[in-house]
């Protein structure tokens, strides 16, 4: 008994050692990803873009999909994610703000969400949270709820609908407010880092010497610099895509990545005893993209995923919409629901 609970306290001291390091280290990663962007930004358009047919036409998609790119990382950057002692945001009035449909009939937050009168809302409870003492929403097992809200411990605030602490790319945790912008970033970093390899392979034979040009490097970037931006493209299109597909099936099936870890374990919970998990949350695949991206009816245009404007989430991380007839998940009892300290 005391081994293990000297192996229990070593490795907590061990991961409150790497939260540190991790947190520390962000701005730097932050800083090499600005710079490996940039360069292979730089890169497509210096060497590759030159030599693409119809330039009047792939020029523009070509600039359209790298503005989308780094502006949605500038966003999720800069994008506070949303802690619980935050009070309601409201949307802005700068170009860079998008114009929901109907904004003549536009009515304000009705129990948290813009979508009432057409969904089952849930005002969510709330509970003390035991690391930092803030109250936050929908986070109390004991009410047979489950957690939305989730205390980071690198950031040490408990964050609304909480995903995960991302400290090598943006250094922050992605949550209600930016979690949007992280996911267009994902997707136009795999769309332009495809099209780099697609379309830049010819020069990057040339660069490698393969094609036994004896003209000179004919671009102003460096040889190797564009051999090591075009592999490292190849790279993270692969590592990226695989990411951006599991947090798409997360979302089309209404969960975060917290949640997604936690429903598995209920659903085990659920079968052992011969009953089914519900996830409340659950919508449907197209109405869960709706809300996530709000689109469609009562949120904002379509155009909003080709263009980097910032717009409101469907709601404000205290009243959620859920299955109708469900206040909660079916097949979990009240006090089986994970808290922060038990999360697989």
């Amino acid at each position: 008994m005391f081994c293990s609970k000297t192996v229990f306290r070593c490795f907590k001291t061990l991961e409150r050692l790497g939260d540190r390091v991790t947190g520390a280290a962000g701005p730097f990663f932050v800083g090499l990803a600005v710079i490996l962007i940039s360069a292979g930004t730089v890169c497509f358009f210096d060497v590759v873009m030159p030599s693409l047919a119809y330039l009047w036409l792939s020029g523009p998609i070509c600039a359209l999909i790298a503005f989308n790119l780094l502006m949605h990382y500038y966003l999720v950057v800069t994008t506070n994610p949303g802690f619980v002692d935050d009070s309601p945001r409201v949307a802005g009035r700068g170009f860079l703000w998008a114009t929901p449909r109907n904004v003549l009939k536009e009515r304000s937050l009705t129990e948290g969400v813009r979508w009432s009168n057409e969904l089952n809302i849930t005002k969510a409870e709330s509970t003390k949270c035991r690391k930092c003492g803030q109250q936050k929403p929908e986070a109390d097992a004991y009410m047979g709820k489950t957690e939305r809200s989730h205390h980071c411990r690198i950031c040490n605030r408990c964050v609304l609908k909480y995903d995960h602490h991302c400290p090598v790319r943006i250094n922050q945790c992605v949550g209600l407010h930016n979690e949007r912008h992280f996911v267009l970033f994902m997707a136009y970093l795999c769309i332009s880092t495809f099209c780099f390899c697609i379309l830049g392979y010819p020069q990057f034979f040339d660069a490698l010497g393969l094609t036994f040009k004896r003209d000179p490097w004919p671009h102003h970037v460096p040889v190797l610099l564009y051999i090591i931006e075009f592999i490292l493209s190849g790279v993270l299109c692969f590592a990226v895509g695989i990411m951006l597909m599991f947090h798409l099936w997360t979302i089309s099936h209404g969960e975060t990545s917290v949640e997604s870890q936690d429903n598995e374990f209920y659903g085990r919970i659920a079968k052992s005893r011969g009953e089914a998990f519900v996830n409340s949350y659950d919508l449907g695949k197209l109405r869960n993209l709706q809300l996530f991206f709000n689109l469609g009816r009562g949120g904002y245009p379509f155009y909003t995923l080709f263009f980097p404007f910032r717009i409101l989430p469907y709601t404000d991380g205290r009243s959620w919409a859920r299955r109708e007839g469900l206040t909660r998940h079916r097949g979990v009892r009240m006090g089986e629901e994970l808290t922060d300290e038990e999360d697989p």
